[in-house]
Protein backbone atom coordinates (compact mmCIF):
# COMPACT_ATOMS: atom_id res chain seq x y z
CA UNK A 1 0.00 0.00 0.00
CA UNK A 2 2.69 2.49 1.02
CA UNK A 3 4.00 1.45 -2.43
CA UNK A 4 1.49 2.57 -3.98
CA UNK A 5 1.30 5.88 -2.50
CA UNK A 6 4.44 6.56 -3.14
CA UNK A 7 4.00 5.96 -6.99
CA UNK A 8 0.63 8.35 -6.86
CA UNK A 9 2.89 11.23 -5.16
CA UNK A 10 5.45 11.01 -7.69
CA UNK A 11 2.88 10.78 -10.44
CA UNK A 12 1.06 13.74 -9.32
CA UNK A 13 4.69 15.77 -8.35
CA UNK A 14 5.95 15.33 -11.63
CA UNK A 15 2.51 15.91 -13.65
CA UNK A 16 2.11 18.87 -11.58
CA UNK A 17 5.45 20.05 -12.37
CA UNK A 18 4.96 19.95 -16.44
CA UNK A 19 1.64 21.26 -16.06
CA UNK A 20 1.77 23.81 -13.88
CA UNK A 21 5.28 24.82 -14.44
CA UNK A 22 6.88 24.04 -17.27
CA UNK A 23 4.03 24.01 -19.88
CA UNK A 24 2.90 27.66 -18.79
CA UNK A 25 6.59 28.74 -19.03
CA UNK A 26 7.25 27.02 -22.63
CA UNK A 27 3.50 28.60 -23.83
CA UNK A 28 4.51 32.33 -22.21
CA UNK A 29 8.27 31.91 -23.74
CA UNK A 30 6.80 31.00 -27.14
CA UNK A 31 3.81 33.76 -27.35
CA UNK A 32 6.49 36.36 -26.19
CA UNK A 33 8.73 35.09 -29.04
CA UNK A 34 6.73 35.33 -31.61
CA UNK A 35 3.70 36.73 -30.91
CA UNK A 36 5.10 39.60 -27.98
CA UNK A 37 2.40 42.15 -29.50
CA UNK A 38 -0.63 39.69 -28.75
CA UNK A 39 1.24 38.02 -25.46
CA UNK A 40 0.62 41.31 -24.02
CA UNK A 41 -2.67 42.95 -24.60
CA UNK A 42 -2.15 44.06 -28.22
CA UNK A 43 -1.52 47.68 -26.28
CA UNK A 44 -2.24 50.77 -27.94
CA UNK A 45 0.06 53.17 -27.00
CA UNK A 46 0.78 57.05 -26.74
CA UNK A 47 3.77 59.10 -26.34
CA UNK A 48 4.90 55.37 -25.01
CA UNK A 49 2.17 55.44 -22.27
CA UNK A 50 -0.56 52.59 -22.89
CA UNK A 51 -3.83 54.24 -23.56
CA UNK A 52 -6.11 51.09 -24.34
CA UNK A 53 -6.04 48.22 -26.40
CA UNK A 54 -6.92 46.94 -30.02
CA UNK A 55 -9.00 44.43 -28.68
CA UNK A 56 -11.26 46.37 -25.93
CA UNK A 57 -13.51 48.98 -27.11
CA UNK A 58 -13.81 52.30 -25.34
CA UNK A 59 -16.50 54.62 -24.95
CA UNK A 60 -16.16 57.81 -26.99
CA UNK A 61 -19.34 60.43 -26.63
CA UNK A 62 -17.39 63.49 -27.94
CA UNK A 63 -18.67 64.41 -31.98
CA UNK A 64 -15.44 64.93 -33.18
CA UNK A 65 -15.20 61.37 -32.44
CA UNK A 66 -16.46 58.27 -33.90
CA UNK A 67 -18.78 56.14 -31.64
CA UNK A 68 -18.18 52.39 -31.17
CA UNK A 69 -20.78 49.81 -30.32
CA UNK A 70 -23.23 50.09 -27.18
CA UNK A 71 -21.34 48.51 -24.33
CA UNK A 72 -23.87 46.05 -22.17
CA UNK A 73 -21.07 45.49 -19.41
CA UNK A 74 -21.74 47.39 -16.12
CA UNK A 75 -21.43 49.12 -14.08
CA UNK A 76 -19.82 51.39 -16.56
CA UNK A 77 -19.17 50.78 -20.43
CA UNK A 78 -16.23 48.49 -21.70
CA UNK A 79 -15.56 47.11 -18.49
CA UNK A 80 -13.67 44.33 -19.23
CA UNK A 81 -14.08 42.98 -15.69
CA UNK A 82 -17.51 42.31 -16.56
CA UNK A 83 -17.59 41.26 -20.04
CA UNK A 84 -21.16 40.28 -21.03
CA UNK A 85 -24.30 41.18 -23.63
CA UNK A 86 -27.01 42.11 -22.79
CA UNK A 87 -28.57 38.31 -23.03
CA UNK A 88 -32.19 40.06 -24.21
CA UNK A 89 -33.34 38.56 -26.99
CA UNK A 90 -35.02 39.92 -29.73
CA UNK A 91 -38.60 39.82 -29.13
CA UNK A 92 -37.59 41.47 -25.52
CA UNK A 93 -39.73 44.85 -25.41
CA UNK A 94 -36.36 46.71 -23.52
CA UNK A 95 -34.05 45.92 -26.39
CA UNK A 96 -36.31 47.48 -28.68
CA UNK A 97 -36.78 50.60 -26.50
CA UNK A 98 -33.00 50.32 -25.61
CA UNK A 99 -32.59 50.62 -29.89
CA UNK A 100 -35.11 53.13 -30.29
CA UNK A 101 -33.25 55.55 -28.03
CA UNK A 102 -29.78 54.54 -29.40
CA UNK A 103 -31.15 55.51 -32.94
CA UNK A 104 -32.67 59.11 -31.37
CA UNK A 105 -29.60 60.05 -29.49
CA UNK A 106 -27.48 59.38 -33.35
CA UNK A 107 -30.38 61.16 -35.22
CA UNK A 108 -30.07 64.23 -32.77
CA UNK A 109 -26.46 63.78 -32.64
CA UNK A 110 -26.20 64.20 -37.02
CA UNK A 111 -29.82 65.73 -37.26
CA UNK A 112 -29.08 65.95 -41.11
CA UNK A 113 -28.60 62.68 -41.47
CA UNK A 114 -31.09 60.72 -42.92
CA UNK A 115 -29.28 57.40 -43.95
CA UNK A 116 -30.36 54.08 -42.31
CA UNK A 117 -28.37 53.56 -39.23
CA UNK A 118 -26.12 50.84 -39.34
CA UNK A 119 -27.13 48.07 -37.02
CA UNK A 120 -23.97 47.79 -34.95
CA UNK A 121 -24.16 51.39 -33.46
CA UNK A 122 -27.52 50.41 -32.03
CA UNK A 123 -27.12 47.07 -30.77
CA UNK A 124 -24.18 45.81 -28.03
CA UNK A 125 -21.74 43.00 -28.89
CA UNK A 126 -21.90 39.18 -27.17
CA UNK A 127 -18.46 40.66 -25.30
CA UNK A 128 -20.03 44.06 -24.85
CA UNK A 129 -16.17 44.69 -24.94
CA UNK A 130 -16.03 44.83 -29.26
CA UNK A 131 -13.46 47.86 -30.38
CA UNK A 132 -14.35 47.71 -34.00
CA UNK A 133 -17.63 48.87 -36.04
CA UNK A 134 -18.31 48.13 -39.99
CA UNK A 135 -17.36 50.07 -42.62
CA UNK A 136 -21.35 51.06 -42.49
CA UNK A 137 -21.14 52.36 -39.44
CA UNK A 138 -18.02 54.42 -40.19
CA UNK A 139 -19.72 56.11 -42.79
CA UNK A 140 -22.61 56.65 -41.25
CA UNK A 141 -20.21 58.79 -38.70
CA UNK A 142 -17.95 60.39 -41.25
CA UNK A 143 -19.53 63.89 -41.88
CA UNK A 144 -20.58 64.01 -38.24
CA UNK A 145 -16.82 64.31 -37.63
CA UNK A 146 -15.59 65.86 -40.70
CA UNK A 147 -18.26 68.66 -39.52
CA UNK A 148 -17.24 68.87 -35.49
CA UNK A 149 -13.43 68.76 -36.93
CA UNK A 150 -13.50 71.24 -39.71
CA UNK A 151 -11.71 68.64 -42.00
CA UNK A 152 -12.96 67.64 -45.44
CA UNK A 153 -14.90 64.27 -45.93
CA UNK A 154 -11.75 63.20 -47.93
CA UNK A 155 -9.52 63.51 -45.33
CA UNK A 156 -11.46 62.10 -42.61
CA UNK A 157 -12.22 58.80 -45.19
CA UNK A 158 -8.42 58.23 -45.73
CA UNK A 159 -7.80 58.16 -41.67
CA UNK A 160 -10.93 55.55 -41.61
CA UNK A 161 -9.39 53.82 -44.29
CA UNK A 162 -6.04 53.61 -42.90
CA UNK A 163 -7.76 52.07 -39.31
CA UNK A 164 -9.95 49.53 -41.65
CA UNK A 165 -8.84 45.68 -41.86
CA UNK A 166 -10.28 43.34 -44.24
CA UNK A 167 -11.63 40.11 -43.45
CA UNK A 168 -9.70 37.71 -41.90
CA UNK A 169 -7.52 35.12 -44.33
CA UNK A 170 -9.23 36.93 -47.12
CA UNK A 171 -12.71 35.57 -46.59
CA UNK A 172 -13.48 35.50 -42.97
CA UNK A 173 -15.74 38.15 -41.19
CA UNK A 174 -16.15 41.49 -42.93
CA UNK A 175 -13.75 44.62 -43.16
CA UNK A 176 -13.89 46.61 -39.66
CA UNK A 177 -12.47 49.40 -38.61
CA UNK A 178 -10.84 49.87 -35.25
CA UNK A 179 -12.59 52.84 -33.06
CA UNK A 180 -9.79 53.83 -30.76
CA UNK A 181 -7.32 53.68 -33.49
CA UNK A 182 -9.16 55.94 -35.85
CA UNK A 183 -10.02 58.34 -33.08
CA UNK A 184 -5.99 58.41 -32.46
CA UNK A 185 -5.03 58.57 -35.99
CA UNK A 186 -8.02 62.08 -36.21
CA UNK A 187 -6.35 63.69 -32.77
CA UNK A 188 -2.76 63.57 -34.96
CA UNK A 189 -1.07 66.02 -35.49
CA UNK A 190 -1.25 66.57 -39.49
CA UNK A 191 1.78 65.83 -41.03
CA UNK A 192 2.84 68.23 -44.20
CA UNK A 193 1.13 68.09 -47.49
CA UNK A 194 -1.75 67.09 -45.47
Amino acid sequence: MSKLLRQSFMLLLVLSVITGVLYPLAATGLSQWMFPHQANGSLIERDGKPIGSALIGQSFTDPKYFWGRPSATSPNPYNAGASSGSNQGPTNPALADAVKQRIAALRAADPGNSAPVPVDLVTASGSGLDPEISQAAAQYQLERVARARRLSSAQVQALVNQSTSGRQLGVLGEPRVNVLRLNLALDAPPTHGS
